[in-house]
């Protein structure tokens, strides 16, 4: 089974294989995140707190160095957690439970193979500015194939990730089109039309959008989403969720794409 929770933001719980799994935990409340001489500022905060999340087996976390993707209430709640799979330098501020997990290598969690994979959060050459993100697949024997995007803004990444793991089963793309000074007129996550695109590239069944609301730094929204699914011709893939609703979006016995690598 495959059921997909959107908490907020960038935070979904993924039970995957009898495992459960959190994106990137943001749980404060919304207000003014200080980012260097910069701030981002939280519109709203979760549908669901950690309290009612419960207990884990991993935190999915595609990176550490910004207050949208990891917030005080998530730093505690990622300390407590039994794994936490991240870029090596969050390993190396964080320390405690969390683990790196380097491109293209991977960690079984019971059957559930999570691989490290490739994200650039910006334009060519921004990682000076932003920071080391990653993303992540899942796979295992008999289970669908999901991607998780992180904080990745280039659609030369994604085909990269399509070639080398061929069709996905379901895509959660941190979209939005995020802009900050940082980087100028640049996205620093995907677009709604770059989305949909990687729903093709990807050949991915079914998208769930995650990080596209609740911060003031996103440019699109839930609505640009729709209309460039349709535009697209992939409206059917879109699973736009609400705060707090729940997809379930593969059964025991579904068909799904083979395990890849």
């Amino acid at each position: 089974m495959l059921t997909v929770r959107y908490l907020g933001g960038p935070t979904a719980l993924i039970e995957l294989g009898g495992r459960r799994l959190l994106t990137d935990p943001t749980f404060d409340a919304p207000g003014d995140y200080p980012i260097g001489q910069r701030k981002l500022v939280k519109t709203a905060g979760p549908a669901i707190g950690p309290d009612a999340v419960g207990a884990v087996d991993a935190v999915l976390l595609s990176h550490d160095q910004h207050p949208d993707n990891l917030d005080h209430a998530g730093r505690t709640y990622a300390a407590e957690a039994p794994l936490v799979l991240s870029t090596r330098s969050a390993a190396e501020r964080l320390r405690g439970p969390v683990r790196a997990l380097p491109n293209w290598e991977s960690y079984d969690l019971d059957g559930v193979r999570i691989t490290g994979v490739p994200a650039q959060h910006g334009p060519d050459g921004s990682e000076p500015l932003v920071g080391e993100v990653t993303g992540f697949v899942l796979q295992g024997e008999g289970l669908p194939t999901v991607y998780v995007s992180g904080d990745n803004a280039s659609l030369d990444v994604v085909r990269t990730i399509a070639d080398r793991v061929g069709p996905v089963d379901v895509a959660v793309l941190f979209a939005g089109a995020a802009r900050t000074s940082l980087v100028g007129d640049h996205d620093l996550t995907l677009s709604s039309r770059a989305a949909a695109e990687a729903a093709l590239l990807l050949g991915a069944r079914h998208v769930v959008p995650l990080h596209f609301e609740h911060w003031a730094h996103f440019t699109q929204g839930p609505s640009t989403l729709t209309e460039a699914f349709e535009r697209a011709g992939v409206a059917e893939r879109l699973r736009l969720l609400k705060p707090g609703e729940q997809a379930e979006l593969y059964r025991p016995g579904d068909r799904h794409t083979r395990l890849a690598g």
